[in-house]
């Protein structure tokens, strides 16, 4: 069964920072439900604007004219919508999801009695050795699915290269067979080509 898990990589930063911009729009959310509520229970404007005021910040940016906002004023609500940009959508960023598909153990005998299951670790490493044997291979790193196995490898040698791959697939196959895993499908990719004859052990 092919199995999701979502992980979210975000640093501490990320999170502090989320949340605290939640608790700001949840307080102002509040406060401004709170006056609502008393207005709407008939108290006194007066009272309200004195708790809040409302209605002092309203009629002070109402009488406001364009000569009244200079440059520098202009210069510091640009760097701070500027800053605010790109706060918040950092904080977006690292608040994305990032979803992988996880690895599960192949699962070969289940009874009542009990159940066979083979580490996915096991299944590539079982590849990577049948692969490294091979004279032209300097590097190789498999990886495996619920249906096929990807063998990434590096080869030392440019001459017969389709040769080499094929072999190299062969010997991915066979090495399944030889262990008696099921015969999954083989995805070979060349990933370097390495100009030295230097072999590298995992």
């Amino acid at each position: 069964m092919l199995r999701q898990r979502v992980r979210s990589r975000s640093f501490p930063f990320a999170r502090v920072g989320a949340n605290a911009v939640v608790v700001i729009f949840a307080l102002a959310l509040t406060w401004g439900g709170t006056m609502l509520t008393l207005l709407a229970l008939t108290v006194s404007p007066s009272t309200i604007n004195a708790l809040s005021g409302y209605r002092t910040a309203y009629d002070y940016l109402a009488a406001l004219e364009p000569q009244d906002i200079s440059a520098s004023t202009r210069l510091i609500v640009a760097l701070g919508g500027l800053i605010a940009c790109l706060m918040f959508g950092y904080l977006a960023w690292r608040a994305v999801p990032r979803s992988y598909l996880a690895r599960t153990d192949l699962r070969l005998v289940g009874d009542r009695r009990g159940s066979v299951h083979v580490n996915a670790r096991a299944i590539e490493r079982a590849a990577e050795i049948a692969v490294l044997d091979h004279p032209a291979v300097a590097a190789a790193h498999a990886r495996y699915a619920t249906d096929d196995l990807t063998v990434n490898i590096e080869v030392s040698r440019a001459d017969a290269l389709a040769a080499t791959l094929t072999d190299v697939h062969q010997r991915a196959r066979d090495s399944l067979a030889r262990h008696e895993l099921p015969a999954l499908r083989v995805n070979i990719s060349l990933v370097r080509l390495q100009r030295t004859n230097r072999r590298e052990l995992q």
